[in-house]
């Protein structure tokens, strides 16, 4: 029985709609099953209608005999071309000797990287004999061990041995300041800036083809204005404050620049203060040898009534300074691709610089004039060498400068400490739908880690007397349930540190403190308390939405029970 034209024209169509979108052996073994549904003369009017050689369909239904395997591939291993160094055996040796000369680095390490180019390297394999492409050359290089890379800033030069020691207590007194609710700031000058129409490095959008444009060369002259921006960057807050002067970079400039954010902003941000950290580079207007710059800050913490703590940055490590990669980094950003034709162009630039942390910027133009060349005599370097009480570690990078008035010099005393907690904000933020513990279970687990508590404190203060003299960053602030209370709660995510600051009452730096030095004690709980500590990724935000949580969890527990 022959085949029909009415068979023909059906397998004519499923043809033309399937065969375009299967690979090759897809295709193969498709055609083979549709040549022996037909039967006799079926591999002849398949190849025929599917335009392929009669061979495929064979080779094809000789693949379905044999119970062919899903292969994971179109072809079988070892089909296709074979690689340039395959069919060249000379060629990676040829390009090991070509690039050795031109190697930078250990011969020995994993990742080498040479100076020649692909393209050139391609044209002299090709002129030695190797004809290859660039891509070939490349893809031959990644096998061998190469890379395309930089080069990297990490050899230190000469730095002082107790470099990191200092980055310590930095951080340390950074700390002690923030857990007490104190000012910290960090502060730096930027490199100056040219005001007119001078290109700047970066991309903006603009219509296409309408680029905005400059000279093609950025000469200054002795008349050009420029902009010089020192910042004060608040770590507690996440606030930036900058004094765009016009003057010089003088040790005057940067505390007067120090004075403008306090009244401006500091007073504000932190009333009734009586300390302030500033952490510095080591050079420049605040060098930490700079007596200009100490006798400044003199007579700013006596107009503040401040008691000033300076800690400065070992040399060649500003860049670890926060302002720097917190601050100047955000507003070269936001500096980008278009000319400084103004001091307001630059102030309002810099004002609108935000970031999706919560970062704002405040701008103020200083007109002042900073003559350089003051020179103090022997009598002001020893008023101020007494003015200044050295640390103990390392005196020349740390030290503190009270109010000369004995009246304001009280308003720097410790802080008195802050009053009770309310009764209802305790009992709020124990709900076992927070805590994972009914109230009676969370005042047991205070008693049980109440031991814990004093060997961890004790343990804390003999290592911190070593480096702070004895000083305990805000110990004593929270009461020992409360700090548990906070611990679980930041371990659990069950309410954000905002919102248990403003219901606690307490800053919200604070209570991280105390979350983070407290939580090791959760460790001593044992098991019992594992399950409990899954943090939830979406809590609650506001008071509200906090109160919605209790409300919908009581009302499940109440139609459970009924």
């Amino acid at each position: 029985m022959g085949i029909s034209e009415e068979d023909l024209a059906v397998l004519d169509v499923k043809f033309a709609a399937l065969l375009p979108h299967l690979d090759e052996r897809q295709c193969r073994l498709y055609l083979a099953s549709e040549a022996e549904a037909l039967g006799h003369g079926g591999i002849v009017a398949v190849a025929r209608l599917a335009e392929v050689s009669e061979s495929t369909v064979a080779r094809g239904c000789v693949e379905l005999a044999g119970g062919a395997e899903p292969l994971g591939r179109v072809r079988r291993p070892g089909g296709g071309r074979r690689s340039a160094a395959e069919r060249d055996p000379g060629l990676r040796p040829a390009l090991e000797a070509l690039i050795e000369p031109r190697e930078v680095g250990d011969p020995v390490s994993p990742l080498r990287w040479t100076t020649a180019s692909l393209r050139d390297l391609a044209r002299e394999l090709s002129d030695a004999g190797h004809p290859v492409s660039a891509p070939v050359v490349g893809g031959l290089l990644r096998e061998m061990g190469f890379s395309l890379q930089g080069m990297v800033k990490t050899r230190a030069g000469s730095q002082s041995p107790d470099r990191d020691a200092q980055f310590r207590h930095i951080n340390a007194a950074a700390e002690s300041f923030l857990a007490r609710g104190l000012p910290v700031v960090s502060v730096d000058a930027k490199q100056k800036e040219p005001i007119g129409e001078f290109a700047r490095p970066g991309r903006t959008y603009r219509p296409k083809g309408d680029p905005i444009t400059a000279p093609d060369h950025d000469f200054t002259r002795p008349d050009t204005p420029v902009a010089i921006p020192y910042g004060v960057y608040d770590l507690g807050r996440d606030t930036g404050w900058v004094n765009v002067g016009t003057n010089r970079n003088t040790a005057a400039f940067a505390v007067e620049s120090l004075r403008r954010w306090w009244n401006d902003q500091g007073k504000a941000d932190y009333p009734g203060a009586g300390r302030l950290l500033v952490t510095a580079d080591s050079g420049g207007a605040n060098s930490s040898d700079s007596h200009l710059f100490k006798m400044d800050l003199a007579a700013f913490a006596d107009e503040s009534g401040l008691s000033i703590t300076v800690a400065h940055f070992p040399p060649g490590t500003s860049k670890w300074n926060k302002v720097e990669h917190r601050l100047f980094s955000r507003i070269t950003h936001s500096l980008r691709g278009r000319p400084l034709t103004s001091y307001e162009v630059l102030i309002q630039t810099i004002s609108a610089t935000r970031t999706r942390t919560g970062l704002t910027v405040k701008a103020a133009l200083d007109e002042n004039t900073y003559p350089t060349g003051r020179k103090l005599t022997r009598a002001d370097r020893k008023a101020i060498t007494k003015r200044v009480t050295r640390d103990e570690f390392h005196g020349e990078w740390n030290y503190t400068i009270a109010p000369h008035d004995p009246a304001q010099a009280a308003r720097s005393a410790p802080e008195p400490a802050p009053p009770p907690i309310p009764a209802e904000a305790t009992f709020l933020l124990t709900h076992p739908v927070l805590t994972g513990l009914t109230r009676e279970e969370f005042d047991q687990l205070v008693l049980q880690l109440e031991p814990c508590r004093q060997i961890l404190a004790e343990a804390q203060r003999q290592n911190e007397g070593r480096d702070r003299r004895g000083r305990n960053p805000g110990f004593g602030i929270l009461d020992h349930r409360h700090r548990v209370l906070v611990a679980l709660l930041r371990s659990r995510n069950t309410v954000t540190l905002t919102l248990m600051g403003k219901i606690l009452g307490h800053d919200r730096n604070t209570l991280s403190y105390h979350a983070m030095t407290s939580r090791p004690l959760l460790a001593f709980a044992g098991t019992d308390l594992t399950s409990t500590l899954t943090p939830q990724t979406h809590p609650p935000r506001t008071l509200e939405a906090l109160q919605k949580v209790i409300t919908y969890h009581d009302n499940k527990i109440k139609s459970g029970s009924s």
